[in-house]
Formats: structure tokens, sequence, C-alpha cells
């Protein structure tokens, strides 16, 4: 049999695991490693050599991208027919199984899958049914506290109560969550699994039919599992089926969605006689590149361990700018992407990666000075955000009473008590008079038409607006902004959804107020007063639309979503401790190795380039902060980076080098500064002594300029 169209491509470790014997396999690979590859060559093995059929097979991927292109490869390499084989996600399968066997599983047939919004909606008419104030039982944790209980393969009765009041009653609406889920023949996601991994263990029967059916399992990204996926594939596999995992410890960067990196630590023990396998060859970055991120990872202890390298040798350093502030980062990042774009390379092999949401903002601003497209992968411009638009619609009701559109998103923005009903009162009073909410609102108070309670809330929201006016003024731009998100209760209303999402929420409104604080109106602006030149702005921005998907544009993405993509050139931006490393995870072990992982897995995104940077000094909450350098920067061996330094260097934490920077005096390296014909601009550089000290600026019309400081005429803003 002529079987080279399945293992010419695979280097030798490749075919140790593609071409073994029947039995367990764990297949560390690598980033860049072909564990993809491995594993669709694995199953073409498995059914062109070995001649298992088709209907033994079953391999699960965790995104329905990934499972149709595990597939279609299939297909591709195949000789013999691949019908039969079972591919899919670990909730697409469930669900078939599910709909194969939904008497077994007491499900009617024609049971619903509902999404997260509707299991939203189900949990806040839970919390009315049983009058819970959602103030103190928020429906957004309710719902992740139900979530989390499920993957971890708990039913309400499984749990302990205790004597926690918070916990009694989350148990008590997550029963009756269950009881009308029943009733109503409603499955969320997380019952899919759960409901699944009942059935094995209630359905001997059933178990054993798929035990001896199924006898090679195949997962890819084995790392990501959470605690009900690893238990469902344990029983599925009993004591005769052969698993074939395929994962990386090193790239585990969601601990916060429940995936357990110790299953890869575990998968040895609970599968006797496992075949380890590691791909360490990388067919995508250069060798500095690699060396880099060796030498990162390797301060993970517990780690099974692998070394990636590559035939391709040397390639460029990997390069670290020290920026004065955020500005000056995205400047000088947005620089390098035009020096690319001017050699004649694409936009899109180029990527500006960063740790949280809330640092797109300055390179958002930066990319549209300079006019090059640019994207926001998997997540909405910085002023298409929830959070900064409801902030801005508080904001445009002082300015303009009679917007309707930031009326309704605000009226009930947290909740105050003006439901949809009274909402629709006004909305038909507004017809009716052909006037504006605000108006319509204003005559049902006074005019007696509507119950007690509705009429104190909306009259306690429309004073709430004209305080929020009377108490701005006076105030610059970024203390309106702060006074208005703290004020309006804003941050408390988000600080009841989960955590990840809250910090993200927190971090964005506090980008917000920076950007008030830096905004300088346009010419087209510059008549308007400040609020309204910086509500326009941002209409603006907003409006502007990111490039659509097919055109060569600029990649911008957090960490996250970068997992599994690649690029030529790369932008590792807001290396600082508290940043990233985020702030959570300095005082805990367990999160600060999987912020390293996260680092590990932004460097091995870069094919030919890398650039990290960090900010000096970065404007969080208000305030500049001076930063440390990321310890991550600090793990990196000299001899594969080299620093970006300026004409003058200044003191650099954490990379070894000090030197003072000359006298400048009132103004500082990264402050906004306004000169009288070239407008607003950011200190970037200085050089010389004395009267002969010249100072680098970059304004915003009209590039870098170098100026004499005594004769500069610069006012600091």
């Amino acid at each position: 049999m002529d079987v080279s169209h399945l293992l010419d491509a695979l280097n030798a470790e490749q075919r140790q695991a593609v071409c073994g014997e029947h039995g367990h396999y764990l297949v560390l690979a690598g980033a860049g490693s072909g564990k993809t590859r491995v594993l669709v060559h694995r199953i073409a093995w498995l059914l062109e050599v070995d001649r298992v059929s088709p209907f033994a097979v079953l391999a699960v991927t965790f995104t329905n991208k990934a499972a149709g292109e595990m597939r279609a490869r299939c297909e591709q390499l195949l000789d013999v027919p691949s019908r039969g084989l079972w591919v899919g996600t670990f909730h697409g399968i469930a669900h078939r199984l599910l709909r194969l066997h939904f008497r077994e599983a007491g499900l009617p047939e024609n049971f619903q899958i509902i999404d997260s919004d509707d299991q939203l909606r189900l949990i806040r008419r839970i919390l009315r049914d049983q009058s819970v104030d959602e103030g103190m039982f928020p429906p957004r944790q309710m719902q992740w506290a139900i979530n989390h209980h499920k993957e971890n393969g708990r039913r309400a009765e499984d749990v302990d109560p205790g004597d926690n009041r918070r916990d009694q009653q989350t148990l008590a609406v997550y029963a009756e969550y269950e009881r009308q889920c029943r009733r109503s023949g409603l499955a969320d996601f997380a019952e899919l699994l759960l409901r699944s991994h009942e059935l094995w263990l209630e359905q001997p029967a059933l178990l054993a039919h798929y035990q001896e059916r199924f006898r090679h399992l195949l997962v890819d990204e084995f790392q990501d599992t959470n605690t009900i996926q690893y238990a469902w594939l344990r029983v599925l596999a009993g004591d005769s089926a052969s698993v074939f995992v395929v994962g990386d410890d090193d790239q585990s960067i969601y601990g916060w969605r429940g995936a357990r990196v110790e299953h890869v630590q575990k998968f040895q023990q609970d599968f006797a006689n496992t075949h380890l396998v590691r791909l360490e060859q990388n067919y995508r970055s250069t060798s500095n590149i690699l060396t880099a991120a060796n030498a990162l990872i390797a301060n993970n202890p517990d780690r099974l361990g692998k070394n990636l390298w590559t035939e391709e040798t040397g390639g460029d350093k990997v390069k670290i700018y020290a920026a004065y502030n955020e500005h000056d980062e995205a400047e000088f990042v947005i620089a390098r992407i035009q020096e690319w774009l001017d050699e004649g390379q694409r936009a899109d092999d180029s990527a500006i990666l960063y740790r949280s949401h809330a640092q797109s903002r300055v390179f958002e601003e930066a990319l549209l000075r300079r006019d090059i497209p640019y994207r926001v992968y998997g997540g909405l411009r910085f002023y298409e955000r929830a959070e900064v638009k409801d902030s801005l619609g508080y904001l445009r009701l002082t300015v303009n009473r009679d917007d309707d559109a930031a009326f309704e998103r605000v009226v009930n923005t947290p909740t105050r008590g003006i439901g949809e009903r009274t909402v629709g009162m006004v909305r038909h009073q507004a017809n009716a008079d052909n006037s504006s909410l605000w108006q319509a609102a204003q005559k049902l108070i006074t005019s007696q038409t509507m119950n007690g309670r509705a009429r104190n809330a909306l009259a306690g929201f429309l004073s709430l607006i004209d305080a929020l006016e009377h108490d701005l003024v006076d105030k610059d731009l970024g203390d309106q902004l702060q006074f208005a998100i703290e004020a309006s209760g804003l941050i408390e209303h988000y600080e009841k959804e989960p955590a990840e999402k809250a910090q993200t929420r927190r971090e964005n409104m506090a980008e917000l107020i920076n950007a008030g604080r830096y905004f300088k109106p346009g010419e087209d602006q510059a008549e308007l007063p400040e609020l309204s030149a910086f509500l326009a702005h941002a209409a603006l921005e907003a409006g502007e639309g990111q490039a659509a998907q097919w055109e060569d544009c600029v990649q911008m993405m957090t960490l996250h979503s970068a997992k599994g993509l690649e690029f030529p050139l790369v932008f590792l931006a807001g290396l600082e401790d508290g940043v990233f490393p985020h702030e959570r995870s300095l005082e805990s072990s367990d999160r600060l190795q999987e912020e390293r992982r996260l680092c590990y897995v932004g460097i091995t995104r870069a094919r030919q380039h890398l650039y990290l940077s960090f900010a000096e000094t970065r404007r969080m909450h208000g305030r500049d902060h001076r930063r440390q350098a990321s310890r991550f920067l600090s793990e990196l061996p000299m001899d594969v980076v080299e620093e970006i330094r300026p004409r003058i260097a200044v003191s650099r934490p954490g990379l070894g080098y000090q030197q003072p920077a000359p006298d400048i005096g009132d103004l500082g390296l990264g402050d906004a500064v306004s000169h009288h014909r070239f407008g607003v601009g950011v200190v970037l550089d200085c050089e010389g002594m004395g009267p002969s000290t010249r100072i680098q600026v970059h304004f915003e019309d009209h590039g870098a300029k170098w100026l004499v400081l005594s004769h500069a005429s610069l006012e600091r803003l």
C-alpha cells in the first residue's frame, strides 16, 4: 500500500504520533508545530492503513470552524469514504447524542436550545417572580454561577447551600431555573454537556453501545478542556478505547473560562500506558523568536516540558521599545507599520496585540490619523462598546435633552425601576404630541396619568440628568466624564457582571476618561463647546466603520483572541507589571503562570518580526502612573533581543540601564503641549544641554518637529 501521501509531509516526531500502534497518546504540540496536521493524518492513517471503520472514530475540537477544517482536510487525504465519521465540537456532539436519545435523556423530542441572552432573560424573570432584589443578586452573576455549577457537573441538589445567604439564594434560583427549563423543554449550552454526561452514567446499556462503537477518540486543544468535558471523555473511553489527545500545556490561557491545565498532567495518570510524543519543530517563527519564547515559558514550574526549534536559524532580533507614555508607544508602533507599508508589504500581515480591550483606543486613534485601515478582531471598536456608549449617553442628554436615542439608552441603565411598560407610555405620549421623549416624560410626570412608583422613578431620572448638567459646570472634560460615570451608577452596575467582564468594562470606562483628558477639538469642531466637540468626535469615530473582513488592513486584537493566528509582523504592547501581567495576577502564582503562558502565545504569533513595548508612564483612572517594565521582559535572553532607545536615554526599570535626561524645565517626556503655530502635540525626545537644548514634539496635524526649547513658546496642557 502506498502511504506516501500520509507520511511525506511529516517529520519524525509527527510520524511517531500518526503511525503509532493503537493505545493512548498525549501529543504535546508546541506553537506552530503542525498539531492539526498530526490529528488529521492520524485519522486518515486509522481509516486507510489500519482499516478502522469510520463509524469507530470520534474527533472532538472546540470551535465549529476548527471542526469543519478537520473534516475537510480528512476528506482531502482519504482514499476511502469518511461517511460515518463523527467530527465536531464538544457541544455539537453532545447535542447530536441528545437528539438521538432524547427519551433516555429525559428530554422532549423537540427540545430547544437557548442562547446566553435567552438564558439571562429567564433568570431575570425568576428573580422577579421570587421578589429578589437584582441589586443584591445581579442576574449576570446568577447566570455565571449556574453555568459554573453545570460545567463542574453539579445540579442544584448536589450543592451544599451552607449558611451563606448569597449561596442559598443562588441555589434557589438555580433550582427554579432547572424546573422551568424541564417544564418548557429548554437546554442551555452548559446543559448539553452535563445532560449527555448524565446520559452515560444513567444509561449503562447505551454507554456500552457507544463504548463498543467509538474505539478511537481524538481530541484537539486538549489543554482547554473543562471539568465536565474531561469527565465526559473519560466515561466514554472506558477501558478499551484508544484516546489520542493533542494539546500544549504552555498555551493554556482560558482558566477564567473553566479550562483546567492540570488535565494535561493528569492524562498519563488516568489513561495507563500513555505514549508521550513531543512536537517541538516549529514551522512558523524564526530561531530568535523561538529562543525568546522558550526562555520565557521555562520560568513556569510543573510543565511537561518541550523546547521549540526551527531549521530557519537567526532572523531579526526581538526588539524592545521603552516608550515615554502610551501615546508615544502608539506613535512608535504605527510609524513601524507605516514603514512596513511603504516597503510594499500588506497591512493584514501586521498585528497589534494587547492584554485588555481598553488599550486599543490610542492605537485606533493613531491609525485613523494616518488613514491606515484597521480591524478590531473579535471585538468592537472602542467607541462602539456598550459601557462607553452608556457613559456618553448621559453626557449627550446633559447637552441635548431631546436626544431620544440617548434617552432610551440610559433611562433604565442602571436599572432604576423604569420598565418597558413605562418607557412604552413615554413613547406613546411623544408620538401623540410629536415631541421628544424627554418632553413626553415631563408631561406624564405632571399629568398624574401613571402610577406613583413609575412616576417617581421617571422623575428621579430626569432630576439626575438636571443635576448632572449643573455639577459638570466648571469641570474640565476628563473630570466631566469621570463625574458622569460615577454619578450615573454605571460603575456599580457593571460590577455586578462576572469578574473578567466587569474588569474589562471598568478599564474601558477609565480609558474613556483618559480620552477626555487628552482630547483637543479638530478644526471642524473648534467653535463647539468642549463637551459637544468630544461627543461629536466619539460619534464620528464610532461611525467611521472599521475595515471589512476582506480588506487589507492592520489586525488589532487581545492576546486571547490571537491564539491560533500568525503574522509576519507582530507588536505586543503594554508590557508593564500591572498591565501585562495583569494586576490581578501579581499575587497569585497560578494566575501569574497563566499570564506568562499568554505572553508565550503572543510571542509565538510572530513569524519574522516581533516588537515588544512598554510605557514608563501610563494614564490610568485619571492619573499618570510610573510603570515598571514587565517582569516577562527580564526573563528574555539578552542575546536575542535588541533594545530600541531614544537619543537621550532615561531610566529603564527592569532592563538594566539608567541615564539622566536633560533638564527641560517644567516639561516632561510624554507631556501634552500646545504650540501657537503647530497646535497640539506630545513631547517625544530631547537633546543637548543649556540654551541649545532641543525638544522633539509630535504634533497631531504636522507630525514630528525639533524645536529649540528656549524659543519654542510651548504651553503645557
